[in-house]
Protein backbone atom coordinates (compact mmCIF):
# COMPACT_ATOMS: atom_id res chain seq x y z
CA UNK A 1 0.00 0.00 0.00
CA UNK A 2 1.49 3.43 -0.97
CA UNK A 3 2.66 5.50 1.97
CA UNK A 4 0.25 8.34 1.27
CA UNK A 5 -2.68 5.92 1.23
CA UNK A 6 -1.58 4.54 4.61
CA UNK A 7 -1.50 8.07 6.02
CA UNK A 8 -4.95 9.03 4.71
CA UNK A 9 -6.54 5.70 5.59
CA UNK A 10 -5.07 5.77 9.09
CA UNK A 11 -6.43 9.26 9.62
CA UNK A 12 -9.90 8.15 8.57
CA UNK A 13 -9.82 5.06 10.80
CA UNK A 14 -8.72 7.15 13.80
CA UNK A 15 -11.52 9.60 13.10
CA UNK A 16 -14.13 6.84 12.97
CA UNK A 17 -12.72 5.35 16.16
CA UNK A 18 -13.17 8.69 17.91
CA UNK A 19 -16.70 9.15 16.68
CA UNK A 20 -17.78 5.56 17.25
CA UNK A 21 -18.79 5.18 13.61
CA UNK A 22 -17.42 2.34 11.50
CA UNK A 23 -15.68 3.24 8.24
CA UNK A 24 -17.81 2.92 5.16
CA UNK A 25 -16.89 1.78 1.69
CA UNK A 26 -16.85 4.29 -1.13
CA UNK A 27 -20.08 5.58 -2.58
CA UNK A 28 -18.25 6.83 -5.67
CA UNK A 29 -20.30 5.34 -8.47
CA UNK A 30 -18.41 2.99 -10.76
CA UNK A 31 -20.91 2.05 -13.46
CA UNK A 32 -20.10 2.53 -17.11
CA UNK A 33 -20.14 6.34 -17.49
CA UNK A 34 -22.75 7.68 -19.86
CA UNK A 35 -21.55 9.49 -22.99
CA UNK A 36 -20.89 13.20 -22.54
CA UNK A 37 -20.23 16.13 -24.81
CA UNK A 38 -17.13 18.15 -24.12
CA UNK A 39 -19.00 20.14 -21.52
CA UNK A 40 -17.24 28.76 -20.60
CA UNK A 41 -20.17 31.40 -15.67
CA UNK A 42 -20.79 31.15 -14.53
CA UNK A 43 -21.45 29.75 -14.05
CA UNK A 44 -20.46 31.85 -16.20
CA UNK A 45 -16.91 32.50 -17.39
CA UNK A 46 -17.16 32.43 -21.14
CA UNK A 47 -14.67 31.81 -23.91
CA UNK A 48 -14.53 33.16 -27.48
CA UNK A 49 -15.25 30.97 -30.46
CA UNK A 50 -11.55 30.71 -31.37
CA UNK A 51 -10.51 28.69 -28.28
CA UNK A 52 -8.01 25.91 -28.99
CA UNK A 53 -7.10 22.72 -27.15
CA UNK A 54 -4.83 23.00 -24.10
CA UNK A 55 -2.11 20.65 -22.84
CA UNK A 56 -2.34 18.88 -19.50
CA UNK A 57 0.59 19.88 -17.28
CA UNK A 58 1.92 18.85 -13.86
CA UNK A 59 -0.13 15.68 -13.25
CA UNK A 60 -0.23 13.73 -10.02
CA UNK A 61 -1.72 15.89 -7.26
CA UNK A 62 -2.30 13.16 -4.69
CA UNK A 63 1.12 13.67 -3.06
CA UNK A 64 0.33 17.24 -2.09
CA UNK A 65 -0.41 17.79 1.59
CA UNK A 66 -3.36 20.08 0.89
CA UNK A 67 -4.87 17.49 -1.45
CA UNK A 68 -4.50 14.78 1.17
CA UNK A 69 -6.21 17.08 3.67
CA UNK A 70 -9.04 17.55 1.16
CA UNK A 71 -9.33 13.78 0.67
CA UNK A 72 -9.56 13.25 4.42
CA UNK A 73 -12.23 15.93 4.67
CA UNK A 74 -14.28 14.40 1.84
CA UNK A 75 -14.08 10.99 3.47
CA UNK A 76 -15.14 12.33 6.85
CA UNK A 77 -17.86 14.64 5.55
CA UNK A 78 -19.30 12.63 2.67
CA UNK A 79 -18.03 9.05 3.19
CA UNK A 80 -15.85 8.93 0.08
CA UNK A 81 -13.34 6.12 -0.19
CA UNK A 82 -9.83 7.65 0.24
CA UNK A 83 -8.34 5.15 -2.20
CA UNK A 84 -10.80 6.20 -4.91
CA UNK A 85 -10.03 9.88 -4.39
CA UNK A 86 -6.30 9.14 -4.46
CA UNK A 87 -6.81 7.47 -7.82
CA UNK A 88 -8.64 10.53 -9.14
CA UNK A 89 -6.10 13.06 -7.91
CA UNK A 90 -3.19 10.94 -9.12
CA UNK A 91 -4.58 11.60 -12.61
CA UNK A 92 -5.60 15.22 -12.06
CA UNK A 93 -3.39 18.04 -13.31
CA UNK A 94 -2.45 21.62 -12.53
CA UNK A 95 -2.73 23.65 -15.75
CA UNK A 96 -0.89 26.98 -15.71
CA UNK A 97 -2.85 28.37 -18.66
CA UNK A 98 -5.98 28.18 -16.50
CA UNK A 99 -4.30 30.57 -14.07
CA UNK A 100 -3.47 32.83 -16.99
CA UNK A 101 -7.09 32.81 -18.14
CA UNK A 102 -8.27 33.75 -14.65
CA UNK A 103 -5.92 36.74 -14.72
CA UNK A 104 -7.38 38.00 -18.02
CA UNK A 105 -11.16 37.51 -17.97
CA UNK A 106 -13.08 38.50 -21.07
CA UNK A 107 -15.28 40.72 -18.92
CA UNK A 108 -12.25 43.03 -18.44
CA UNK A 109 -12.53 44.09 -22.10
CA UNK A 110 -14.38 47.27 -23.11
CA UNK A 111 -17.95 46.69 -24.24
CA UNK A 112 -17.30 47.27 -27.94
CA UNK A 113 -14.60 44.55 -27.93
CA UNK A 114 -16.55 42.17 -25.68
CA UNK A 115 -19.66 42.47 -27.83
CA UNK A 116 -17.78 41.35 -30.94
CA UNK A 117 -16.82 38.08 -29.23
CA UNK A 118 -20.37 36.97 -28.64
CA UNK A 119 -22.70 38.76 -31.06
CA UNK A 120 -21.58 37.17 -34.30
CA UNK A 121 -23.43 36.10 -37.42
CA UNK A 122 -22.66 32.47 -36.59
CA UNK A 123 -24.06 32.78 -33.09
CA UNK A 124 -27.23 34.47 -34.29
CA UNK A 125 -27.83 31.94 -37.06
CA UNK A 126 -27.00 29.13 -34.62
CA UNK A 127 -29.55 30.57 -32.22
CA UNK A 128 -32.27 30.61 -34.82
CA UNK A 129 -31.55 26.97 -35.65
CA UNK A 130 -31.44 26.04 -31.95
CA UNK A 131 -34.81 27.68 -31.31
CA UNK A 132 -36.37 25.93 -34.30
CA UNK A 133 -35.00 22.53 -33.30
CA UNK A 134 -36.03 22.89 -29.65
CA UNK A 135 -39.29 24.82 -29.97
CA UNK A 136 -41.28 22.33 -27.89
CA UNK A 137 -38.73 22.23 -25.05
CA UNK A 138 -38.51 26.03 -25.01
CA UNK A 139 -42.31 26.31 -24.89
CA UNK A 140 -42.48 23.83 -21.97
CA UNK A 141 -39.84 25.78 -20.08
CA UNK A 142 -41.62 29.08 -20.67
CA UNK A 143 -44.91 27.62 -19.45
CA UNK A 144 -43.29 26.16 -16.35
CA UNK A 145 -40.79 28.87 -15.39
CA UNK A 146 -42.05 32.01 -17.14
CA UNK A 147 -38.77 32.74 -18.96
CA UNK A 148 -38.90 33.69 -22.65
CA UNK A 149 -37.32 31.27 -25.17
CA UNK A 150 -35.05 33.93 -26.68
CA UNK A 151 -33.18 34.76 -23.47
CA UNK A 152 -32.79 31.07 -22.56
CA UNK A 153 -31.41 30.38 -26.03
CA UNK A 154 -29.12 33.42 -25.86
CA UNK A 155 -27.57 32.18 -22.62
CA UNK A 156 -26.85 28.74 -24.08
CA UNK A 157 -25.51 30.42 -27.21
CA UNK A 158 -23.08 32.62 -25.30
CA UNK A 159 -22.01 29.88 -22.92
CA UNK A 160 -21.36 27.04 -25.37
CA UNK A 161 -22.43 28.05 -28.89
CA UNK A 162 -25.59 25.99 -28.36
CA UNK A 163 -23.64 22.98 -27.13
CA UNK A 164 -21.09 22.98 -29.95
CA UNK A 165 -18.20 24.44 -27.91
CA UNK A 166 -18.86 23.70 -24.25
CA UNK A 167 -15.26 23.54 -23.01
CA UNK A 168 -11.78 22.11 -23.52
CA UNK A 169 -10.59 21.35 -19.97
CA UNK A 170 -11.29 18.37 -17.76
CA UNK A 171 -13.41 19.75 -14.93
CA UNK A 172 -11.28 17.89 -12.37
CA UNK A 173 -8.20 19.73 -13.70
CA UNK A 174 -9.87 23.15 -13.75
CA UNK A 175 -11.24 22.90 -10.24
CA UNK A 176 -8.09 21.28 -8.82
CA UNK A 177 -5.91 23.99 -10.38
CA UNK A 178 -8.03 26.74 -8.88
CA UNK A 179 -8.57 24.99 -5.55
CA UNK A 180 -4.89 24.26 -4.92
CA UNK A 181 -2.92 26.76 -7.03
CA UNK A 182 -5.04 29.93 -7.03
CA UNK A 183 -4.96 31.33 -3.47
CA UNK A 184 -7.07 34.37 -4.35
CA UNK A 185 -10.23 32.24 -4.64
CA UNK A 186 -9.07 28.86 -3.40
CA UNK A 187 -11.85 28.53 -0.84
CA UNK A 188 -14.57 29.07 -3.44
CA UNK A 189 -13.11 26.60 -5.92
CA UNK A 190 -12.40 24.04 -3.22
CA UNK A 191 -16.11 24.17 -2.46
CA UNK A 192 -16.91 23.69 -6.15
CA UNK A 193 -14.50 20.75 -6.30
CA UNK A 194 -16.38 19.20 -3.39
CA UNK A 195 -19.67 19.75 -5.21
CA UNK A 196 -18.26 18.30 -8.44
CA UNK A 197 -17.25 15.05 -6.77
CA UNK A 198 -20.73 14.83 -5.27
CA UNK A 199 -22.27 15.40 -8.71
CA UNK A 200 -20.16 12.58 -10.15
CA UNK A 201 -21.22 10.22 -7.39
CA UNK A 202 -24.92 11.12 -7.65
CA UNK A 203 -25.04 11.02 -11.45
CA UNK A 204 -22.80 7.99 -11.97
CA UNK A 205 -20.07 9.91 -13.81
CA UNK A 206 -16.35 9.18 -13.96
CA UNK A 207 -14.75 12.26 -12.38
CA UNK A 208 -11.92 12.18 -14.92
CA UNK A 209 -14.21 12.46 -17.95
CA UNK A 210 -16.41 15.62 -17.85
CA UNK A 211 -15.04 18.60 -19.76
CA UNK A 212 -15.85 22.24 -19.21
CA UNK A 213 -14.52 25.78 -18.96
CA UNK A 214 -11.28 26.95 -17.37
CA UNK A 215 -13.34 27.85 -14.29
CA UNK A 216 -14.98 24.42 -14.03
CA UNK A 217 -18.37 25.30 -15.53
CA UNK A 218 -20.14 22.35 -17.14
CA UNK A 219 -22.43 21.40 -19.98
CA UNK A 220 -24.42 23.36 -22.53
CA UNK A 221 -25.45 26.05 -19.99
CA UNK A 222 -22.05 26.03 -18.21
CA UNK A 223 -23.32 25.44 -14.69
CA UNK A 224 -20.84 25.38 -11.85
CA UNK A 225 -21.20 22.13 -9.87
CA UNK A 226 -23.01 23.82 -6.97
CA UNK A 227 -25.52 25.35 -9.39
CA UNK A 228 -26.02 21.98 -11.05
CA UNK A 229 -26.88 20.28 -7.76
CA UNK A 230 -29.36 23.02 -6.80
CA UNK A 231 -30.87 24.16 -10.07
CA UNK A 232 -30.37 21.67 -12.91
CA UNK A 233 -33.78 20.46 -14.11
CA UNK A 234 -35.29 17.55 -16.02
CA UNK A 235 -36.79 19.12 -19.13
CA UNK A 236 -38.22 16.06 -20.86
CA UNK A 237 -39.49 13.92 -17.99
CA UNK A 238 -36.98 11.08 -18.33
CA UNK A 239 -35.86 11.36 -14.71
CA UNK A 240 -32.36 12.65 -15.56
CA UNK A 241 -30.71 16.07 -15.57
CA UNK A 242 -28.32 15.75 -18.48
CA UNK A 243 -27.06 19.26 -19.26
CA UNK A 244 -24.24 17.85 -21.39
CA UNK A 245 -26.08 16.25 -24.28
CA UNK A 246 -29.82 16.86 -23.68
CA UNK A 247 -30.99 20.27 -24.94
CA UNK A 248 -34.35 19.96 -23.17
CA UNK A 249 -32.62 19.53 -19.81
CA UNK A 250 -30.22 22.41 -20.55
CA UNK A 251 -33.14 24.68 -21.49
CA UNK A 252 -35.14 23.78 -18.38
CA UNK A 253 -32.06 24.26 -16.20
CA UNK A 254 -31.38 27.79 -17.48
CA UNK A 255 -35.05 28.74 -17.11
CA UNK A 256 -35.13 27.31 -13.58
CA UNK A 257 -31.94 29.22 -12.73
CA UNK A 258 -33.59 32.49 -13.71
CA UNK A 259 -36.87 31.65 -12.02
CA UNK A 260 -35.03 31.00 -8.76
CA UNK A 261 -32.93 34.17 -9.11
CA UNK A 262 -35.51 36.90 -9.46
CA UNK A 263 -36.78 36.68 -13.04
CA UNK A 264 -40.03 38.61 -13.56
CA UNK A 265 -42.20 37.20 -16.32
CA UNK A 266 -43.22 39.70 -18.97
CA UNK A 267 -41.07 42.57 -17.69
CA UNK A 268 -38.39 44.27 -19.81
CA UNK A 269 -34.66 43.65 -19.38
CA UNK A 270 -33.19 47.02 -20.38
CA UNK A 271 -33.92 50.14 -22.41
CA UNK A 272 -31.59 52.66 -24.09
CA UNK A 273 -31.40 56.01 -22.35
CA UNK A 274 -30.54 59.67 -22.95
CA UNK A 275 -28.46 61.46 -20.31
CA UNK A 276 -28.09 65.15 -19.56
CA UNK A 277 -25.94 67.13 -17.17
CA UNK A 278 -23.43 65.50 -14.81
CA UNK A 279 -25.49 64.21 -11.86
CA UNK A 280 -26.11 60.86 -13.57
CA UNK A 281 -22.41 59.95 -13.24
CA UNK A 282 -22.94 58.99 -9.59
CA UNK A 283 -25.60 56.44 -10.56
CA UNK A 284 -23.55 54.36 -13.00
CA UNK A 285 -21.44 51.69 -11.28
CA UNK A 286 -19.77 48.36 -12.03
CA UNK A 287 -22.49 46.46 -10.16
CA UNK A 288 -25.76 48.14 -11.16
CA UNK A 289 -28.68 47.39 -8.90
CA UNK A 290 -32.29 48.34 -9.69
CA UNK A 291 -32.89 50.60 -6.69
CA UNK A 292 -34.02 53.83 -8.37
CA UNK A 293 -37.47 54.84 -9.54
CA UNK A 294 -37.76 56.22 -13.05
CA UNK A 295 -38.60 59.57 -11.47
CA UNK A 296 -35.32 59.52 -9.52
CA UNK A 297 -33.41 58.69 -12.68
CA UNK A 298 -35.16 61.52 -14.52
CA UNK A 299 -34.22 63.93 -11.74
CA UNK A 300 -30.59 62.98 -12.35
CA UNK A 301 -30.84 63.56 -16.09
CA UNK A 302 -31.64 60.01 -17.27
CA UNK A 303 -34.59 59.40 -19.59
CA UNK A 304 -35.52 56.16 -21.39
CA UNK A 305 -35.65 56.40 -25.17
CA UNK A 306 -38.57 53.96 -25.29
CA UNK A 307 -41.79 53.76 -23.33
CA UNK A 308 -41.31 51.58 -20.23
CA UNK A 309 -43.60 50.69 -17.29
CA UNK A 310 -43.40 53.56 -14.81
CA UNK A 311 -43.61 51.42 -11.67
CA UNK A 312 -40.36 49.52 -12.24
CA UNK A 313 -37.20 50.09 -10.24
CA UNK A 314 -34.09 50.44 -12.35
CA UNK A 315 -30.34 51.10 -12.52
CA UNK A 316 -28.12 53.00 -14.92
CA UNK A 317 -25.57 51.09 -17.01
CA UNK A 318 -22.79 52.85 -18.91
CA UNK A 319 -21.02 50.95 -21.71
CA UNK A 320 -17.96 51.92 -23.72
CA UNK A 321 -18.83 52.04 -27.40
CA UNK A 322 -16.16 52.87 -29.96
CA UNK A 323 -17.75 56.29 -30.47
CA UNK A 324 -18.13 57.04 -26.75
CA UNK A 325 -20.24 55.95 -23.77
CA UNK A 326 -23.72 54.52 -24.27
CA UNK A 327 -26.31 54.45 -21.50
CA UNK A 328 -29.02 51.94 -20.66
CA UNK A 329 -31.68 51.71 -18.00
CA UNK A 330 -31.49 48.22 -16.52
CA UNK A 331 -34.46 46.56 -14.82
CA UNK A 332 -34.69 43.63 -12.35
CA UNK A 333 -34.48 41.07 -15.17
CA UNK A 334 -31.07 42.53 -16.09
CA UNK A 335 -30.00 41.81 -12.51
CA UNK A 336 -31.35 38.27 -12.84
CA UNK A 337 -29.04 37.73 -15.82
CA UNK A 338 -26.16 39.11 -13.74
CA UNK A 339 -26.82 36.37 -11.19
CA UNK A 340 -25.73 33.98 -13.97
CA UNK A 341 -22.55 35.97 -14.57
CA UNK A 342 -21.75 38.98 -12.40
CA UNK A 343 -20.84 41.25 -15.29
CA UNK A 344 -23.05 43.93 -16.88
CA UNK A 345 -21.20 43.24 -20.15
CA UNK A 346 -22.37 39.61 -20.03
CA UNK A 347 -25.94 40.61 -19.22
CA UNK A 348 -25.99 43.13 -22.05
CA UNK A 349 -24.56 40.60 -24.53
CA UNK A 350 -27.25 38.09 -23.56
CA UNK A 351 -29.94 40.75 -23.85
CA UNK A 352 -28.77 41.96 -27.26
CA UNK A 353 -28.45 38.41 -28.59
CA UNK A 354 -31.97 37.62 -27.38
CA UNK A 355 -33.27 40.69 -29.21
CA UNK A 356 -31.60 39.55 -32.41
CA UNK A 357 -33.24 36.13 -32.06
CA UNK A 358 -36.64 37.79 -31.67
CA UNK A 359 -36.41 40.12 -34.68
CA UNK A 360 -39.14 39.67 -37.29
CA UNK A 361 -36.53 40.16 -40.02
CA UNK A 362 -33.55 38.45 -38.46
CA UNK A 363 -31.42 38.64 -41.58
CA UNK A 364 -31.22 42.42 -41.18
CA UNK A 365 -28.60 42.16 -38.42
CA UNK A 366 -25.03 43.25 -39.22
Amino acid sequence: MPYRLILVSTAILLLHACTGQPPERSKVAKPEPRPMASPPASAGLTAPESATSAPIIVPGLADRAEVQDFIAEMSRKHRFDPAELLRIFDSAAIQPDILGAMAKPYEAKPWHAYRKLFLTDNRIQGGLAFMAQNAAALARAEARYGVAPAIVSAIIGIESSYGQKPGKYRVIDSLSTLAFAYPKRAAFFRGELEQFLLVCREEGLDALQPLGSYAGAMGMPQFMPSSYRKLAADGDGDGRRDIWTNAADAIASVANYFAKNGWRTGEPIAAPAHVNGTTYHSLAGKNPKPIYTLAQLAASGVQPEDSVPGHLKAALVELDEETGPAHWIAFPNFSAIMRYNHSPLYAMAAFELSRELEKPDRTAWR
